[in-house]
């Protein structure tokens, strides 16, 4: 019995106490929680719906929880409920009731944790859209790392995700990009704001050797070359760094589009018929301070020029009408002001800012050898890259490390500490415990044991085994609370401190195979159910943050 099924267990029993007792059933939540006491004494898991339902239903809680005491004791499985302090409810399992979670665990294979709490959703989720004038750094990096796990977390909690990356093709940037390759191109130092580091010479030879004639050519001829052709050529090697980052993007969206198509014309008219748009001084406004926004912003500046914030309006109700419920935004921290506008957008809109949109933000990321800030590239100038960071740790190292912590808080890596082949280093403990558990299980093929089709639960006994089980039986909802509240460093720290953990400790108290002249027993193979269960959860788990759960170490 998963948390999951126990907390329908509960859900039941408490509406056939609601519909015996004439209380009114609509109060029932449609889910419930149940808990790990602290204390192994107190009972395998905990409920205080008791405590959330007495007041509403008009009841005690301790009266509530002692009628929800006596029906669950009579529900399979269940050996004892008891009421604590002032309504919780300490439930007691069969040990061959939480066996059973081995079996649910391995029958799923690799769709156990998947759920469908965000079923129904459509969600596009836009990260890293680093401006196609360098290569990716190590900021758009953790976004990458991050992003793309909270992609997989999310689909595995049942919605409809399409990962977007935006283009800024359409400022000033990508034309200072240009004239920085024609300086190279000619010999010449970069512009006062251009663009420095090796791989501008690099773009600009690749430039040139496919059209050697553009060398020495005015301006107003050269410039669209070598602002196409850079522009493409750093944006599939955007694409392909991360590609090998095993990143992928559903959509590659250009913000030229929007403005080349009529996007921001189409904003403006539909933000006007919600009765937000305004001029003044010959400029077209939007009024984004009706909804708390700290100004109101300008869409079409006097002179006809378009803002980059029109544009933000414009791409906001594109990604709608393209039938998407929720717009999330994965932002870098100079990028906090954008916040409010974003929202007021979604209001201007008629849109939910509370459900329609939602934007994070992540802190930096530094790194560091041996507690030293690594060298700034060479051939980027003053960054470094993706690509430099996957040649110096690998891309497993790379993205764990990234996604294991939450975006609220700056992030220092560390190149030894994050390729060291120690139970210190995080990445490294959660991998090896699935290699541990392949080569036990390779172990166990050369010997001819197998685990058999038939499952003994009831013989998962042991104290160890017994947390494990319940370990391996969370996962679903660890998912769960990933999706609902974006954060997949919870995928990690429940890989790291619980699974990981758990089943070392497990390893170390219970014997799995038979050793010398000892025949294979019943035991033996329960418990390797058990072991291949907690390879499924770690696999499974590695997989939603990108990381391979390698057979071998």
């Amino acid at each position: 019995m998963t948390p999951a099924n126990l907390a329908d267990t509960v859900l039941s029993a408490a509406r056939a106490v609601f519909e015996t007792r004439g209380l009114d059933v609509a109060v029932l939540p449609t889910t419930t929680v149940m808990e790990r006491p602290r204390n192994p004494e107190h009972g395998d898991y905990a409920s205080t719906l008791a405590l959330q339902l007495g007041k509403k239903a008009g009841v005690a809680p301790r009266e509530l929880a002692a009628a929800l005491a006596e029906e669950l004791s009579g529900r399979p499985g269940i050996t004892s409920v008891e009421i604590a302090g002032p309504g919780f409810l300490n439930i007691r399992l069969d040990a061959a009731v939480t066996g059973t979670i081995a079996r649910t665990v391995v029958e799923a294979g690799e769709a156990y944790g998947r759920n469908t709490t965000l079923q129904g959703q459509r969600i596009n989720l836009e990260f890293v859209s680093a401006n196609p004038t360098g290569p990716i750094h190590l900021g758009h990096t953790r976004w990458a790392a991050v992003g793309d796990s909270l992609r997989r977390v999310l689909t595995a909690a049942g919605a409809e995700v399409t990962s977007e990356y935006y283009i800024n093709d359409a400022g000033a940037q990508v034309d200072r990009f240009a004239r920085s390759l024609y300086a190279a191109a000619n010999g010449e130092p970069a512009p006062e704001d251009g663009y420095g580091g090796d791989y501008i010479a690099e773009i600009a030879q690749q430039i040139l050797a496919e059209d050697p004639g553009l060398a020495g050519q005015p301006a107003e001829t050269a410039l669209p070359v070598f602002w196409s052709r850079g522009y493409a050529l750093m944006l599939t090697e955007i694409r392909e760094s991360l590609e090998r980052f095993g990143v992928h993007f559903d959509v590659w969206f250009s913000e030229k589009v929007l403005h080349d198509g009529g996007a921001v014309e189409h904003a403006i008219d539909t933000l006007r018929k919600q009765g937000h748009i305004f001029e003044d001084g010959g400029a077209i406004w939007l009024r984004t301070t009706d909804f708390t926004d700290d100004k109101d912003r300008v869409l079409i500046r006097s002179n006809g020029e378009k803002t980059y914030f029109a544009a933000d309006a414009a791409y906001y109700i594109n990604k709608r009408e393209r039938g998407f419920d929720r717009c999330v935004y994965l932002l870098g921290a100079d990028h906090h002001g954008y916040i409010g506008r974003l929202k007021a957008i979604a209001a201007c809109a008629g849109d939910d800012p509370a459900q329609n949109i939602e934007i994070l933000i992540g802190q930096l990321v530094n790194l560091v050898r041996a507690g030293q800030p690594v060298r700034l590239s060479k051939r980027a100038g003053n960054i470094i890259t993706l690509d430099e960071l996957l040649e110096a740790v690998g891309a497993d190292a790379a993205r764990y490390s990234l996604a294991r912590s939450s975006t609220d808080s700056m992030l220092t890596l560390d190149i030894e500490e994050i390729t060291r082949k120690s139970s210190e280093n995080p990445v490294f403990y959660v991998q090896y415990a699935h290699a541990r558990i392949a080569s036990l299980l390779r172990n166990a093929g050369e010997l001819g044991i197998g685990r058999g089709d038939d499952l003994d639960p009831g013989l998962l006994s042991h104290e160890r085994e017994n947390n494990l089980l319940k370990t391996l039986g969370e996962f679903p909802a660890v998912v769960a609370t990933a999706a609902e509240l974006r954060e997949p460093h919870r995928i990690a720290v429940y890989l790291e401190e619980r699974v990981a953990t758990d089943y070392h400790r497990f390893y170390d108290a219970c014997r799995v195979l038979p050793q010398g002249d000892e025949e294979a027993t019943d035991l033996t193979r329960a418990r390797l159910w058990l072991v291949e269960a907690t390879r499924t959860v770690l696999a499974n788990g590695l997989s939603l943050l990108g990381v391979s759960a390698p057979e071998r170490m």
